[in-house]
Formats: structure tokens, C-alpha cells, sequence
């Protein structure tokens, strides 16, 4: 039934204008809002992903975006210059200093933020 459909991802935030400027204007990626209010993240992969406002939102509490880059540390510290704070986590996923899991063959290199709403989102090592 949905084998070839293009489907997409949604999550909630509570001020939208908030988030259209974090997303559009310090991440850098191409958004539109349609007539409700709703906002489309257009990623150069096909996969848009959809922001709709909620008043009562509550952030999830897993990471709800992945952002894969080539360099972690280099995106981690162009980051940090546009003021984006990365979340800090002790053991079993400890960060870094600056908030950097290393993978060590595990898993990717992969550093945890929040968006104005308070949702997880990630820079991972690519593959």
C-alpha cells in the first residue's frame, strides 16, 4: 500500500515564528509556511519535513532530526559561533567538552542541540 509513496516526517512547536527563523534563518534551511501556519523544511534530499503549531507542545525527548555532515567537529564549532548550545550527557553516551559523542567504531561521531521549542536535533558523522 505504501511502497511508493512519498511519505514525510512532522513534529510540533509552539511558537512558529520562532522556529522558522531558527531553521530558515540560522540553520540555513529553505523554508515555506502555507496558509496555517504550518512551515515546510525543504531539504536538497526530497525528504521535506513538516512544523505545525501547537500550543500545548511538549518537546520529545529523543532526538526527532538528523543533520549528517561530513565534519562533526567543524559543524559543531560553526554551531557554537551562531550560538547554538549543544546538550551534555554522561555515561553510556558521554560528550565531550563540546557535547561531541565520538563513535569510536561504534556508531557515528554525534553531537545533540535543541530548537527554540526544545526539540533534539543532531550533526552526525556522515557514512
Amino acid at each position: 500500500m505504501f511502497k511508493n509513496t512519498k511519505a514525510f516526517s512532522g513534529f510540533s512547536a509552539n511558537d512558529i515564528q520562532k522556529a522558522k527563523e531558527f531553521y530558515g534563518d540560522k540553520l540555513g534551511i529553505e523554508v515555506s509556511e502555507n496558509a496555517m501556519g504550518i512551515l515546510t523544511l525543504h531539504f536538497k534530499g526530497g525528504n521535506d519535513v513538516i512544523i505545525y503549531p501547537k500550543p500545548n507542545h511538549q518537546p520529545a525527548t529523543f532526538t526527532i532530526l538528523n543533520f549528517p555532515v561530513p565534519d562533526v567537529e567543524q559543524a559543531v564549532d560553526e554551531l557554537i559561533k551562531l550560538g547554538i548550545t549543544f546538550e551534555q550527557y554522561g555515561e553510556p553516551i558521554k560528550t565531550n567538552a563540546k557535547g561531541i559523542l565520538k563513535g569510536n567504531g561504534n556508531g557515528p561521531d554525534i553531537a545533540w542541540f535543541k530548537d527554540p521549542a526544545g526539540n533534539i536535533l543532531s550533526v552526525l558523522q556522515q557514512a
